[in-house]
C-alpha cells in the first residue's frame, strides 16, 4: 500500500462516501450539503440537507437517497428535487446515520438509539429498512448503534458495523428484504466500527475514530492492515478510483457539535491491493 495523501481539507465533517459514475461522492454533515469529488480533488454541489445528510445510495432509477439525521428522514434527489421518500421515526429512536441501499431499492438504514452526548445510559437501536415504495419497516433491534454497512455482491447477506458494540453484525437477506440468521461476522475486540466497505476478497475495510485508523478485517475477526490516520479520527472509508483500489477515508480532528466549529475535516487516500465490491 502507499501512504496516505490529502485528496481533498477545507470540508467539516465527511460521511458516507461512495464511488459512482467516476466520482467520489460524500455528505459533508455540518455543512448541510453533499457533494461529488473528481479522482483531482475538484469538489461540486450536489444538494442542501438542512437536517444534516448521512448515508447516500441509489435507486434502480438512479435517483438518489439521502439520510436526512436529524428529522430521521429518507430523502430522494431527483432532476434536481429533493422530496421526502420516507420517514423512519417511528422506528428509529433518533439521529438517522449510515445506511446501505440495495440493488433492488430497499435501503437498511442505521441510528444512534439515544442522545448519546446527554443520556448517560445506554440504550440499543433499532435498524429501519425502507422498501422502494417509501415503505418503512423494522429491519432488526437491540443493535449497539449500528451505523456502517455493505451487502455482499451477491445481495444475499447484509453486514452493519455496531459502533458501541466493538463488532461485525451479518443477516441474510430474504428475497422481500427481511432479515435472518443474525450473527457475529467479527468480534473487533478494542475497534470501534464506524463507516465500512468490502473487497474483492471479502474482507471488510473498518474506519475507527476513537483508534485513529482504518483497518482490514477477515470474517472472524482477523486483521490484515491497519493505516494510521494519525491525530485525526478516521469516520468512513470506500473502495473507489476506476479499477476501484483506491482507499478513500473521511477524516477529522473529532465529531459532535464542535466539528461544526471550523471545516478541518479531510478526505485522505491510498492505492490498496484488492479491488472493492459489492454495496454501496
Amino acid at each position: 500500500m502507499s501512504e496516505l495523501n490529502v485528496l481533498m481539507d477545507g470540508i467539516y465533517f465527511g460521511e458516507g462516501p461512495r464511488w459512482r459514475d467516476g466520482h467520489l461522492w460524500l455528505s459533508d454533515f455540518y455543512a448541510h450539503e453533499v457533494l461529488k469529488v473528481t479522482p483531482d480533488g475538484s469538489r461540486s454541489h450536489v444538494a442542501t440537507v438542512p437536517e444534516q445528510p448521512s448515508g447516500l445510495g441509489w435507486l434502480p432509477d438512479g435517483s438518489m437517497l439521502i439520510v436526512s439525521m436529524k428529522d430521521r428522514k429518507l430523502m430522494r434527489l431527483a432532476d434536481g428535487n429533493l422530496t421526502e421518500h420516507a420517514d423512519m421515526s417511528s422506528i428509529a429512536t433518533w439521529h438517522c446515520n449510515d445506511m446501505v441501499v440495495s440493488a433492488d431499492g430497499r435501503a437498511y438504514v442505521g441510528n444512534f438509539g439515544y442522545d448519546h452526548y446527554s443520556e448517560p445510559e445506554e440504550k440499543t437501536a433499532n435498524l429501519v429498512r425502507v422498501d422502494p415504495d417509501g415503505s418503512v419497516h423494522l429491519a432488526d433491534s437491540g443493535l449497539k448503534f449500528p451505523n456502517g454497512s455493505i451487502i455482499t455482491p451477491d445481495g444475499k447477506t447484509l453486514v452493519v458495523g455496531e459502533t458501541r458494540g466493538n463488532r461485525l453484525t451479518a443477516w441474510d437477506i430474504a428475497e422481500d428484504g427481511s432479515l435472518t440468521n443474525r450473527r457475529v461476522w467479527a468480534d473487533l475486540g478494542k475497534n470501534f466500527p464506524d463507516g465500512i466497505c468490502l473487497d474483492e476478497d471479502g474482507a471488510i475495510w473498518i474506519a475507527d475514530p476513537r483508534l485513529k485508523e482504518t483497518i482490514r478485517v477477515r470474517e472472524g475477526g482477523e486483521v490484515t492492515h491497519r493505516i494510521s490516520t494519525g491525530d485525526f479520527g478516521s469516520y468512513a472509508c470506500m473502495l473507489g478510483g476506476d479499477d476501484r483500489k483506491t482507499l478513500y477515508i473521511c477524516t477529522a480532528p473529532g465529531s459532535g457539535p464542535g466539528a461544526a466549529e471550523a471545516p478541518k475535516g479531510r478526505i485522505e487516500y491510498c492505492r490498496v491491493d484488492i479491488p472493492g465490491a459489492g454495496l454501496p
